[in-house]
């Protein structure tokens, strides 16, 4: 009998552990959508958490098809782009409700990815990929040379109070708007974990993993990939008219590769393997677009060195990175690993502050340091040579060489880690 309520115990536990593993990533996505504006009402913040909640959207919508079916495609934006488009020409033509535009939009992206995705699901790969992006391309110049439709250099503006009341609420404030896209947000996530489950996904993850087989088993790999780039359009629109009400404009710049080659880079740096990877990526991408660029005109190169350092040492994103040392520590225990994760973040702090001293020093001797870099490394700007340099080339030196000492510490402390048993401290 103690055995058994010992064995029930630990099964209970283990449900308790699972379910937790589960609420938690939903707890902190509504946690972070939910709670700043409480704490900052401020207009800025606002604006940034709703391009985030449209990014995250935008994100999970691409990973349908390059997470779930294995498909890359460089014209993804044109899908956010058209629904976004159609939504603000039936809002100011018929003024529909606010609240109703997303979906507008989502139904706008879908039928142009039944039109699309006919054309770009008729080849798999590589092919997939190179058609994605002509066809990206061909509705970006659509843009410029249909400027009735597309608004040409304004694009297409509206006035999200223009349209139907919701009780007491207009949308016109910046507040009741944020409300509506972090609602949007949420059922679109919620809709799209729904659907990454169903037994049709399943189907999409065959094709993904060994088409041959799955078309030997009577799955139609094409027919699949299809459906898949359908309703990935579906969401890809609602994102784009998240967008839409946040700035109450669709631009050209809507359907660019930009904005392609932005959702690529935050699904990867996020991570394909899991649903909430995209997620993260979304947020980090928001991150260097918004608030690094506001201090320095550097931030794609930052996001450059910081994308190529995820693809390096975690291909599988900052999910798998999560994961892994969760699971660390879940083996080892924390004791175990404290020197190592100390001597590691001292190493990557250093080392980071290494790279931004030598980037802004660079830019501000180029453009200026008014012009080239709003963080002023250093006082005196931009008096670059003489002292001032040697004094900058110092603190850079220092900087390299404190973080070289730290990585080699952290990398004795990851092996006597690893060459001690584990404890069972994971405390």
């Amino acid at each position: 009998m103690r055995e058994l309520r010992e064995s029930s115990a630990q099964s209970a536990s283990s449900v308790t552990r699972a379910n937790w593993r589960v609420l938690a990533p939903w707890l902190a996505l509504i946690l972070f959508l939910a709670v700043p504006p409480f704490i900052w009402p401020q207009s800025w913040l606002l604006a940034y958490l709703a391009q985030t909640a449209a990014m995250i959207v935008f994100a999970l919508s691409y990973n349908l098809l390059l997470g779930e079916t294995g498909l890359l495609s460089f014209g993804h934006a044109a899908y956010s782009g058209l629904g976004a488009l159609i939504a603000a020409h039936v809002f100011n033509g018929l003024g529909v409700s606010l609240v109703l535009l997303p979906l507008i939009g989502g139904i706008g992206g879908a039928l142009c990815g039944v039109l699309l995705g006919f054309i770009s699901t008729r080849r798999a790969g590589t092919a997939f990929a190179m058609i994605t992006l002509g066809l990206g391309e061909l509705v970006a110049a659509a843009a410029w040379t249909l400027p009735d439709w597309f608004g040409g250099e304004a694009g297409v503006a509206i006035d999200r109070a223009s349209g139907a009341l919701l009780g007491s609420w207009s949308f016109g404030p910046a507040r009741e708007a944020y409300a509506l896209i972090a609602l949007w947000c949420v059922l679109a996530c919620v809709a799209m974990y729904a659907l990454s489950r169903t037994p049709f996904m399943r189907l999409a993850n065959a094709v993904r993993d060994n088409p041959a087989r799955a078309a030997a088993i009577g799955c139609y790999p094409r027919r699949v990939r299809y459906g898949v780039v359908v309703m990935s359009a579906f969401f890809a629109g609602i994102a784009g008219t998240l967008g839409l009400i946040n700035v109450e404009l669709v631009s050209t710049e809507s359907v660019g590769m930009m904005r392609s080659g932005a959702v690529l880079i935050a699904t990867v740096i996020g991570g394909t393997a899991t649903f909430f990877g995209p997620v993260a990526g979304a947020v980090v991408l928001t991150f260097f677009s918004v608030a690094v660029a506001s201090v320095t005109r550097a931030w794609p190169f930052y996001l450059g060195l910081f994308f190529i350092a995820v693809v390096a040492m975690s291909p599988d994103g900052l999910a798998g990175f999560v994961q892994r040392h969760v699971a660390r520590l879940a083996a080892h225990g924390w004791r175990s690993c404290r020197a190592v994760y100390l001597w590691t973040t001292a190493a990557a702090l250093l080392w980071t502050a290494a790279v931004v001293l030598a980037v802004q020093w660079a830019y501000a001797a180029q453009f200026g340091a008014d012009d080239g870099a709003s963080v002023n490394v250093v006082a005196g700007m931009p008096s670059w040579m003489g002292a001032s340099s040697v004094r900058l080339g110092s603190a850079l030196l220092v900087l390299i060489v404190l973080g070289g000492l730290a990585a080699r510490n952290a990398m004795r402390a990851n092996a006597n880690a690893n060459a001690t048993p584990n404890a069972g401290d994971t405390r």
